[in-house]
């Protein structure tokens, strides 16, 4: 059942009837005129209508928010005439007779008028000054919100006169022995409160009355405080806190105030809030079941007038102090309650609010400066309680927004910057504009209306007030459809005044903070578009981002759904992308540093749910080239990394988003390729360049547009940021010189910088600096500019590493019928050097480049080169007889353009596949056959005995066959003059060798070579004894 109030029955004004034999004090003359003068506009004013016994007319009926009653006309009568009310809404004391009734005012009923009405008055109101201040009657001028009379629905009293001396002295024994002792029982806490309450009565003639008040306040408080805690928190059994409520009222109209001013009188407010507000739903005094029985009716009566009580006690002290300060003190208390789960609790908590709001819009008091910090929470606040799903708090909202609004706007009049009266009239224009598209019953039933309203008079630190009130909110919201509310004034207020917001990096925190406990997929979705709206403006993209990465990754469920649902308008979601994008790449910049590698891991991963959720899409496409560019950089940052903050491995985030990236792009075929081919496992190991290779060629083969943006991407950018990403850059530029637009780029683009790279002392320069003339050689047209480059990649097939000897092969190879003799020369003998080395594509290629070497010799330079061909033969031919087929294969191949070089024709045995040791008789006439063509020009021995300490067998097992046999067909004269012992000793070692074949075989050369020793011996000693006996026989 509603409260006997506001258009409809009439209100119990906090009236009592003192059951005591103390008699009453009515107010006279103060003795000293300074203490009424200040009281002249609202004390003794209202003094005197308490007091009054003068019948007043009742008002005019005004608009109602409550259902039924919405601008209707009232039937049956005035019920707010006092000679209408029942009986069951008399005072709180049924007075014996010969007592007399105190009236506590509050607050009219009477409506203030629409808030539509004469908005436009407010832009013909001449402004003054900022410093100008305004008293009631400047205030009453305003044509939005009159001046309203004082409340006439107040009770008829019956007056006595003033207290004597004696009884005021029997009054304040009675207080001090209370104030000094204890009170056991209801009667004598009733006594202690209404001698009270008279007591203070005597205060504007009695000084010493005020005086003795004043000093005993903190003990008068105390035991105050002591009464509401002892009553009983589940039940309203006494009269005891109304007796509270109502003697707190009387003091307050006297200047004695008991609720403001310290930490105990702080505390007392509190209890007494909560003591009324927090009693059991049962027991409510806005809601109670229509049980006929007189004890029902009296519980009923009772908990109607201390709820009643509490309220004017709150109008009261408004009345006494209209100020928005002191009202800020007020809301602190019931601010809490108001968002309260328990529906009963919400709905007392409103309906108190809505009372305070409406006497706060009567009597308010503007004079400055204004001192109200919390007006954007108060409204947000109250345009929740608008769409609370219980009718009853919705429609006391609803008034209580109605005054709100009337509140502000006078508020926003005389704070405005009065220079600045364009902005006013605009404001009031945009106000009024919104006023008319709705009726007012419709306006405040849509909580985001009310919001659009009072958005245009909110300044950046209420809005943040608003906004951080809605989501604080969320955290204990009772209802689904409360949450629904929330969610919806969020985004439109975001929508309305997304550029006014100050405190946008304590929003998304509590954003963040709160998805996880809102279950509506619908309220998620419009928090989440609340962020959308923040990170589309420029002004706000960078804060929201930073703030977003600021949370531990990988990114729990909550905001890695934030991330990939997005909603970014599509004029903004390539700036958004963007900038998440720069975050990254500074990252790069400079040398890695613990913070920015934790930023760096977390924009990735936040790159990630973005392409998951492929609401940028356009974007993606749109900032490819950056993008994949940006993300091998930081797959290559990632090798190696750990981090104790991160659970799983930091490089797992780069490469999902690369493949993301991939898909997302719809580039299926380069995935596919990088997956076959190991590419993912490349990237995020040692083989790192070997990955970025791989897959700048899947772009070239598949996707050349997107090749093509990112070579001219590269061209500029090439050379910044740290070392892992100049390394990625050039690896990914240089494989992308072998499309035909690189013949378009600038020689300081291309040749120019890579030979830059080749003098590098990083090896991995190095290699890509080959490659990328690997790659530009194809093109006939850049020959020339690459080979000014022919010393450095020559000098190259000295390296050790060998991918720089292979690159450097496969470059010259290309330009090899492009070199003079010299240089042909000088490179032959570079690569015999390279014959028979361990690295059997180094070994392979290196006979391939001496081949196509041979080829390249003109006929008339043949004897520059002829040295190194014939230093390969012996090398070529126990080459042919490698393990390796692919080697043995080239070692023929090449030994027969040697032979052709020099006009020889082989023997057939030489092209024998089978082992040469196994056929003694193929393997004589081979050795016969280069035993006698090298006569004179190679120490063929000499050279066949390096190879017996080959490391591979069969090298070692035909080099030891060749040296037996060919010291037959050896020049005799150049074996004696060195003597075979040097011979001997090589072979001697290898009679210890593990391999039974190659000690045989050492054996059976050694036994060769001491025959063919021995018979140089005795061809000596024969020519000797022939010399000898001619001189005998001459």
């Amino acid at each position: 059942m509603p409260l006997p109030r506001r258009g409809g029955e009439p209100r119990l004004a906090g009236a009592r009837v003192v059951r005591t034999s103390l008699p009453r004090a009515t107010p006279r003359s103060p003795k000293r005129v300074g203490r009424g003068a200040p009281l002249l506009s609202h004390a003794q004013r209202l003094t005197r209508r308490r007091h009054s016994s003068e019948q007043v007319p009742p008002e005019p009926e005004q608009a109602d928010f409550r259902s039924g009653k919405w601008l209707q006309e009232r039937a049956g009568g005035d019920a707010r005439d006092p000679r209408h009310t029942p009986l069951s809404r008399m005072g709180s004391r049924q007075r014996v007779s010969g007592t007399e009734e105190v009236v506590i005012p509050c607050a009219s009923d009477s409506d203030s008028g629409s808030v539509d009405l004469q908005l436009s008055n407010l832009e013909d109101i001449q402004k003054g000054g900022p410093s100008v201040e305004f008293t009631d009657t400047d205030i009453s001028d305003i044509p939005i919100l009159p001046q309203e009379t004082l409340p006439e629905n107040l009770r008829l009293v019956t007056l006595q006169e003033p207290l004597n001396e004696a009884s005021v002295e029997r009054l304040i024994q009675s207080i001090q022995e209370v104030l000094h002792g204890e009170l056991k029982g209801e009667p004598q806490k009733l006594t202690f409160l209404r001698s009270l309450s008279s007591l203070s009565q005597t205060i504007p003639y009695d000084q010493s009355t005020e005086s003795f008040i004043h000093r005993h306040t903190a003990e008068i408080v105390h035991v105050l405080s002591v009464l509401v805690q002892e009553e009983s928190l589940h039940s309203l059994n006494s009269l005891v806190r109304q007796e509270i409520f109502v003697t707190i009222t009387d003091l307050s109209y006297q200047d004695v105030h008991l609720l403001f001013g310290s930490e105990d009188r702080e505390d007392l407010f509190g209890l007494i809030t909560k003591s009324i507000i927090s009693l059991p739903a049962i027991s409510s005094p806005i809601q109670l079941p229509r049980i006929v029985s007189n004890q029902a009716i009296q519980q009923e009566c009772l908990y109607r007038e201390t709820f009643e009580a509490f309220s004017v006690m709150l109008q009261s002290l408004v009345i006494k102090d209209p100020h928005l300060e002191f009202f800020d003190s007020i809301f602190k208390h019931i601010d809490p309650w108001l968002q309260s789960d328990r529906d009963h609790e919400r709905e007392r908590a409103t309906s108190v609010m809505a009372q305070v709001l409406k006497c706060l819009s009567s009597y308010l008091n503007l004079k400055l400066p204004l001192q109200f910090q919390r007006l954007g929470h108060l409204v947000a606040v109250m345009a929740l309680l608008c769409g609370d799903p219980l009718k009853e708090v919705a429609e006391e909202a609803a008034e209580g927004t109605h005054y709100l609004l009337h509140i502000t706007l006078r508020l926003k009049y005389i704070t405005q910057d009065r220079d600045n009266g364009k902005n006013l009239k605009e404001t009031l224009k945009k106000c009024r504009e919104m006023l008319e598209q709705y009726n007012l019953k419709g306006f405040y039933c849509c909580p985001f209306k009310i919001v659009q309203v009072f958005e245009v008079f909110l300044d950046s630190q209420e809005l943040g007030q608003f906004i951080m009130t809605i989501l604080d909110s969320l955290k204990s919201l009772p209802h689904p459809c409360i949450q629904q509310t929330a969610g919806e004034l969020l985004i439109t207020l975001v929508k309305s005044a997304e550029a006014r917001f100050e405190k946008v990096p304590e929003i998304i925190g509590v954003i963040c903070a709160r998805l996880s406990i809102i279950t509506l997929t619908s309220v998620r979705q419009q928090i989440i578009n609340t962020v959308s709206l923040f990170v589309s403006r420029p002004k706000y993209t960078d804060i929201v981002l930073s703030h977003l990465l600021c949370h531990p990754v990988p990114y729990d469920r909550h905001l890695a759904e934030l991330w990939r649902t997005l909603e970014v308008e599509l004029s903004s979601t390539t700036w958004v992308l963007w900038r998440l994008l720069r975050k990254l790449q500074k990252c790069h910049e400079g040398p890695p540093q613990e913070k920015m590698t934790y930023v760096a891991v977390a924009v990735t991963d936040a790159l990630y749910e973005v392409l998951m959720g492929n609401k940028l899409r356009a974007a993606a496409f749109r900032l490819f080239p950056q993008l994949l560019m940006t993300l091998l950089i930081q797959i290559h940052h990632s090798i190696g990394l750990t981090m104790s903050d991160v659970s799983i491995p930091s490089g797992l985030f780069a490469i999902q988003a690369t493949k993301t990236l991939l898909l997302r792009t719809l580039c299926w075929q380069e995935f596919s390729i990088m997956e076959k081919n190991g590419g993912w496992t490349l990237l995020k190991g040692e083989g790192h360049l070997q990955g970025v290779f791989l897959l700048a060629n899947a772009l070239m083969e598949r996707s050349r547009l997107f090749a093509y943006k990112i070579m001219y991407l590269l061209v500029p950018l090439i050379n910044r940021g740290n070392d892992k990403h100049k390394l990625t850059s050039a690896g990914f530029f240089v494989e992308l010189l072998k499309s035909p637009m690189a013949r378009r780029l600038p020689r300081l683009y291309s040749t120019t910088r890579l030979k830059t790279w080749l003098n590098e002392e990083s090896e991995l320069f190095r290699i890509i600096a080959l490659r990328g003339l690997h790659n530009l050689v194809r093109h006939r047209d850049m020959r020339e500019d690459i080979k000014s480059l022919l010393p450095c990649i020559l000098n190259s097939l000295q390296e050790t590493n060998e991918r720089i000897i292979l690159l450097a092969i496969q470059i010259l190879l290309q330009l090899v019928r492009m070199l003079d003799s010299t240089t042909l020369a000088t490179m032959m003998k570079t690569l015999l050097s390279l014959f028979g080395d361990v690295r059997q594509d180094v070994h392979r290629f290196s006979m391939t480049l001496f081949g196509a070497s041979i080829k390249a010799v003109k006929h008339a330079e043949k004897e520059s080169v002829e040295d190194q061909v014939l230093e390969s033969l012996v090398p070529l031919l126990l080459f042919s007889q490698d393990e390796n087929d692919e080697i043995a294969k080239e070692s023929r191949r090449v030994l027969t353009l040697c032979a052709r070089f020099l006009n020889w024709k082989l023997p057939r045995e030489v092209y024998c596949k089978d082992p040469l040791y196994i056929k003694p008789n193929e393997v004589k006439r081979v050795c016969k056959f280069f035993g006698e063509k090298s006569k004179g020009k190679i120490d063929i021995l000499d050279q066949t005995l390096t190879y017996s300490k080959d490391p591979k067998l069969p090298i070692r097992r035909t080099a030891v066959l060749f040296v037996g046999l060919l010291s037959h067909y050896v020049d005799t004269s150049e074996l004696k003059r060195k003597g075979t012992d040097w011979i001997e000793n090589d072979l001697r070692e290898l009679l210890q060798d593990p391999e039974p074949s190659l000690r045989i075989i050492a054996s059976q050369a050694l036994f060769r070579i001491q025959r063919v020793g021995n018979a140089s011996e005795a061809e000596i000693s024969i020519s000797w004894l022939r010399k000898l006996l001619g001189c005998v026989h001459a």
